[in-house]
């Protein structure tokens, strides 16, 4: 069986103590090899009050939790007994397994949340010369500067009006010369 994402219906307040809940289960009870990731959907949101800036997390779907699971009948039974859990999104009954979501829903938020899922493959080298494939910079070519494997940016000083000028760029926006 392989591992995939699931929502989890809590009490609304209560996601961030789900999660917290659900992962001291899983390290109690031994599921790591079955319920990888607990996260609970949530994006910065900037706002100005008096002339300060103040940025804040806002949940983005509140009374719900998403989780990371090889779905069988233990772990389905510690996601939904854990303190907090209401049920399964996607499951017609109590006894019912539930749907996960499909690739693209949860690459999207993931991705709105500044996380990635799926890593892209990089064969790329500091000093090494690349042609930008799209965006504003798209057909120039420069050499990369830095890496960030982790963000999965490169730094790429590109040649401009005579004079090296460094623009970040995603893995996905170069290519090999």
């Amino acid at each position: 069986m392989e591992k995939s994402w699931y929502v989890v219906h809590t009490y609304s307040g209560y996601e961030n103590k789900v999660k917290a809940n659900l992962e001291k289960r899983v390290e109690s009870m031994g599921m790591q090899d079955k319920i990888f990731r607990v996260v609970v959907p949530e994006e910065e949101e900037t706002d100005f009050k008096n002339g300060k800036k103040k940025v804040t997390k806002k949940k983005v779907f509140p009374g719900y939790v998403l989780v990371e699971i090889v779905m069988t009948d233990d772990s389905w039974y510690v996601v939904r007994n854990t303190p907090g859990v209401t049920g399964f999104v996607g499951s017609s009954g109590s006894g019912s397994k539930p749907t996960p979501l499909l690739d693209d829903e949860i690459q999207f938020i993931l991705k709105r949340m500044g996380m990635e899922e799926k890593q892209v493959e990089f064969e790329f080298e500091l000093k090494e010369t690349v042609k930008v494939k799209e965006g504003p910079f798209a057909n120039f070519t420069g050499h990369i500067d830095e890496l960030d494997k982790d963000k999965q940016k490169v730094k790429v000083l590109v040649n401009m009006f005579g004079r090296e000028t460094p623009v970040e760029l995603d893995f996905t926006q170069i290519e090999k010369l």
